[in-house]
Parts: structure tokens; sequence; C-alpha cells
């Protein structure tokens, strides 16, 4: 550690590694508004962010997949952040969400765009459980959203309105996973929902396969296009967080044959 210089804590580590999972890659340099946004936050340059970032891509098993490095010297603390996230999702990233709140002086639902007026009718448990959830909804498709580059995982479509951030796992089915990036395909919306009525799956290499009840309508040129075109291709690659084979493998079990 230079002179001057002072150790990192717990809490700067998590809203660091809570920004690493919202920007792409590419993104992750000091010049970037969030790097110096959070280097006000917390009283440490731009530089000393992007490093910390850097540190945490070289955990990261997709980075290193593609090749890329990320910077070395991490630290146990880094290393620890790290898995404790990965170990525990949902939990661990709201935690991060609240710390940065703190830090801005606001709320979670504020930070996160929230939209609360058609609630103020609803009061105690079924409050808090509806914020709760809508504040999960927000960060998903963030995190998601990031990690397909802002496109369509199938067509590349770059429209954000467009775009859902599809569950693998169902909401409902694993709540320990609702944050979980490896949980999450960005889909247009209408490859989502086919998606969710299994008439298309992800397979465990990551290709795109379209079930045989949507092949009777190959004749159609709207399904000819939009589904049976992609059938057997690779799905666009992920920028840090692969697919779950384990969550794939579920879905598959509910695919249409």
């Amino acid at each position: 550690m230079k002179e001057g210089q002072s150790l990192w804590t717990k809490e700067e580590a998590i809203l660091a590694l809570n920004l690493y999972c919202k920007i792409p890659f590419g993104q992750m340099h000091q010049r970037n508004k969030d790097v110096i946004e959070l280097s006000g936050l917390i009283n440490r340059s731009p530089s000393s962010i992007a490093r910390k970032l850097g540190n945490f891509a070289s955990l990261d098993p997709k980075l290193r997949e593609r090749g890329i490095k990320g910077l070395g010297n991490i630290s146990k603390l880094d290393a620890q952040v790290w898995h404790e996230y990965m170990q525990n999702w949902d939990e661990e990233f709201i935690e991060g969400e609240k710390l940065l709140a703190k830090k801005k002086q606001t709320t979670i639902e504020q930070l996160n765009n929230v939209d609360l007026e058609n609630l103020k009718d609803v009061e105690g448990k079924e409050r808090e459980r509806l914020v709760k959830v809508r504040v999960n909804q927000s960060l998903f498709r963030k995190i998601v959203l990031t990690n397909f580059n802002n496109q369509c995982c199938i067509t590349g479509i770059d429209i954000p309105e467009l775009i859902v951030a599809s569950h693998i796992l169902p909401w409902s089915a694993d709540a320990g996973n609702r944050l979980n990036p490896k949980n999450g395909l960005a889909l247009n919306t209408l490859h989502d929902k086919a998606f969710d009525c299994g008439l298309i799956t992800v397979t465990e290499d990551l290709k795109i396969q379209v079930s045989p009840k949507l092949y009777k309508g190959k004749n159609v040129e709207s399904i000819q296009q939009n589904f049976i075109a992609y059938d057997g291709k690779s799905l666009i690659e992920p920028k840090k967080f692969s697919p779950d084979v384990e969550f794939l493998k579920i879905h598959n079990q509910r695919f249409k044959v």
C-alpha cells in the first residue's frame, strides 16, 4: 500500500462490487460518471475505484473464459466480499443497495425509481412486500440488461422498451435467486413470452432450441422469421455472468416437445 492510502473497508468493497454488477466491463474506467460518483461518496479517487472494479473482474469466471484477466493484487477482503455475493445474491445485493441509498441520503425505492404512487392505500406487511418486489424487479432488470449489453440475447434488439429481464427459474419458484444474474436472460417481449411458455429454451451449451409446436406453423412468415430462423443458433454471449447450467436444465424440463 502506497503512502497516504488507507485500507478499503468491507462497506466500501461492497459498494464497489454493487457498482461492478451494474456497468459493462468496457465502462469500468475512471472517467465513467458512476465511478466518479462513487468516488465522491466514499472519498476515494476515481482511479482507485476503477482499480477495485478491475480486481473484482479478475475473480469473475465469465471474464476468465473470455481471456480477460482483470487486475491482480486481489485482497482477502475482495475475495471474501465476492464469494459472499455469489453465494447469497438476493440478500447481499439488497444490502449493497441499502448502503448506497444511505450514502446518497435517499431511500432504496427512490434510488431505483420505484413508483409507489398506487401503493398509498396499502399498509403494513403487504405494502412492505410489494415495495420489496418492485425494488427487486428494478434491480434484476438493471443487472441482467447490463450483462447482455442492453440487447436481446436471441435477436440483438437493443431498444430497452422492448426488452425484458426474464428469469430462467421463475420468480415464484426460487426466492433465493431472484436477483442472481445467472438466473436471467435479456429477451424481447415476444421471446420472453415464448420462453416462459416453454416454446423456446436454451440448452446447456447456450444454444437456442425451438419447440416442435412452433414448427407446425413454419409456413407462417412471422413464425419462420422470429423463431425457426434462430433454432440451433448460439445465444448472444453475456459479458460477465453466464446463465447457470443447472437453472437451464430445470427450464428444459418445461420445454414443449
